[in-house]
């Protein structure tokens, strides 16, 4: 690969909110940007996690993985990709950096990588044909960055995910001095995050959410539990302060907001006094205005600890009349039932439950339209590529760059796999690479097939029937019926069991007497009797057995 050309090779995150990560390559050298994961929906039936598919970097070596914020996903396929694939650097920035370090550490991978702390302010960074710059952006985690990439092709800037935010809790703006500054010195093409392209207007900045809890806490006389993503630093610096202030103790529960808390403070992102805190066991001792429950689950995950206070599951925290929750996060999609269930069992508890649709607890961390267009006045990219977004956002974000004086031919809406190409003729579409999902299940990477799913959704809809025949001295006796899922009557199971024995007998007859041959005369046939007497097709397994 020649240094006049840079090729950008999305990964995952185009078209799909989820598993983020962007492959660039020139020079001989390959850098990505971002590995992250997506979370399962309801027809990846057993599965943990999604990652994109790495197949395109095997047997090659990564020169570095950049991370512009710690978000599980932009970071959470980082473990996986370092198992697989040679990687020389990670860097990032300080908050980033540690709680990468942490999750690398549970994997046993610390010495995978090269570990590199990204300074914003210290200049630029030379990797091989690469040199790259750490820009300030606001978002919902601290610390996050956008990156610009400059080559001989041309200067890219990936814009990680963002928000102009002019009072952020840290006091550490979007930086668009240096936007403007990246624009005066050129631009030749944008990657920039579409999530809310198709919002009007401005993203609200995260003080908004300060001042609701310092509204409404103060009001309530019941224990207060707010439930946000275990990243959102500033969300529980703020709840946190409010509690101080109202003489509040704060528990924390969750095993991901207890580390995101500890790491935080030991490195001075979160400032509180060390007698706030107490043990969730310890919340009997203290009347219920006297507690602020800090905990994860505001995605409604099975087994986080919301979900599990309310469905009663929790060994140490019950929630009771008069009691507030506040639910500080938008569903992501897909999980909007699973969220709905949590409120209503919630609510039925006697709790008073505060969502984004009836009060002002949450913000997004990502810009709206007239952010984008902000955003592209100051850099003046020659071109534009969506990322980070389904397809009608990424489309939303082609219209914003249009409409703001991009050239239509400028504009590259790109799918997963897409090879970009960019160099001083501008920015084209090359070939496609192979790109799909690796779905983790268990302990299994990339073990489960998509005829493994099929087989689940199937044991998930119909059921399954195992028939047993015996086979002693050339004769069958009566096959053994057993069915899970699957409702039957008395009447069809009697059929289904005379048919069976029909159909070995009748093949014993012919002189048919191969196992396999006697498992796919059964399978076909009971498959058949139960799809013409129920409409239905459950999994049949026949076990044939030789005494």
């Amino acid at each position: 690969m020649t240094d006049d050309v840079v090729r950008i090779i999305p990964l995952g995150g185009l078209g799909e909110v989820g598993k983020n990560m962007t492959v660039f390559e020139t020079g001989g050298e390959i850098i990505v940007v971002d590995a992250g994961i997506a979370f399962p929906r309801d027809e990846h039936l057993g599965v943990d996690l999604i990652l994109p598919d790495f197949g395109y970097l095997e047997g090659k070596e990564v020169r570095a993985v950049i991370l512009t914020h710690a978000h599980e996903d932009h970071v959470g396929g980082l473990p996986y990709l370092l198992r697989e694939i040679r990687v020389q650097e990670v860097w990032a920035t300080r908050l980033t950096l540690a709680l990468v370090q942490s999750k690398l550490d549970e994997h046993g991978l610390l010495r995978a990588a090269e570990l590199r702390e990204a300074i914003p302010e210290a200049g630029a960074v030379e990797l091989g044909p690469f040199s790259l710059e750490f820009i300030r952006m606001s978002h919902s985690v601290p610390d996050a960055v956008g990156v610009a990439i400059s080559t001989k092709a041309g200067r890219i800037f990936h814009t990680g995910d963002w928000k102009l935010d002019f009072t952020p809790v840290d006091g550490l703006k979007t930086d668009v001095g240096r936007l403007a500054d990246l624009g005066n010195r050129g631009v030749d093409l944008l990657l920039g995050d579409s999530t809310n392209a198709e919002r009007p207007g401005y993203t609200r900045s995260e003080r908004v959410v300060g001042e609701a809890f310092r509204q409404l806490i103060p009001q309530r006389t019941g224990r207060v539990l707010i439930s946000s993503f275990a990243s959102n630093i500033h969300r529980m610096q703020q709840a946190i302060d409010v509690a101080v202030d109202e003489g509040r103790r704060v528990a924390v529960v969750g095993r991901s907001m207890r580390k995101n808390l500890n790491i935080a403070r030991s490195l001075g992102y979160i400032t509180a006094p060390d007698d706030v805190f107490v043990k969730p066991a310890d919340l009997d001792e203290l009347p219920p205005d006297e507690q602020l429950i800090l905990c994860t689950g505001s995605q409604g995950e099975p087994l986080s600890a919301l979900t599990r206070i309310a469905y009663n599951d929790h060994p140490s925290i019950v929630v009771e009349r008069g009691d507030t929750v506040i639910i500080s996060a938008r569903p992501v999609p897909g999980n909007e039932l699973r969220v709905h269930d949590s409120i209503n069992r919630l609510t039925r508890s006697g709790a008073e439950v505060l969502h984004e649709e009836n009060a002002p607890v949450h913000v997004s961390g990502h810009a709206c339209s007239e952010e984008m267009r902000t955003l592209i006045g100051l850099v003046r990219p020659k071109a534009v590529m969506p990322i980070h977004g389904e397809y009608r956002m990424q489309a939303a974000h082609a219209r914003i760059a249009r409409e703001a004086g991009v050239p239509a031919n400028a504009i590259v809406i790109a799918e997963n796999g897409d090879v970009v190409e960019l160099s001083k003729n501008g920015v084209h579409l090359g070939e496609r690479v192979e790109s799909g999902v690796t779905f983790v299940d268990g302990l299994g990477v990339g073990d489960i097939s998509d005829v493994a799913l099929r087989d689940r959704r199937h044991l998930s809809e119909d059921g399954v029937l195992i028939i047993v025949a015996t086979l002693s001295n050339g004769t069958v006796s009566p096959p053994e019926l057993i069915s899970r899922g699957f409702a039957e009557s008395e009447e069809l199971l009697s059929d289904m069991r005379e048919e069976a024995h029909e159909i070995v007998r009748g093949l014993l007859e012919d002189d048919v007497r191969e196992i396999k041959l006697l498992q796919e005369h059964l399978h076909d046939g009971i498959g058949q009797l139960v799809y013409d007497r129920t409409r239905r097709r459950p999994m049949i397994l026949p076990v044939v057995v030789e005494v």
